[in-house]
């Protein structure tokens, strides 16, 4: 396999996560709206301090911070789309 397949394999493999995540997100968003507070609170407050413990253990690269920014800003522009949608 030449390189330049290796990183068009590797971008589909990523583009695919990137869908999965924001399916996951919405999947979530669904389950907030359906369930009261008091249900999913809990839930959310436990994945939220999980992953500031793990973040805090490993530390992370800058590289790694500018990611999870660009993740959080395709999945605000998804909602974006979606709110502009129902307009």
């Amino acid at each position: 396999m030449s390189d330049s397949n290796v990183r068009e394999a590797l971008n589909e493999k990523h583009e695919r996560n990137r869908e999965q995540r924001i399916k996951a997100v919405k999947r979530w968003v669904a389950y907030i709206k359906s369930e009261p507070p008091e249900v999913w609170g809990p839930q959310q407050n436990a994945v939220v301090d999980d992953q500031l413990e793990a973040a805090q253990r490993v530390g992370t690269s800058a590289q790694h911070q500018q990611h999870v920014k660009d993740v959080a800003a395709d999945i605000a522009a998804v909602k974006d789309d979606d709110t502009a949608g129902r307009e």
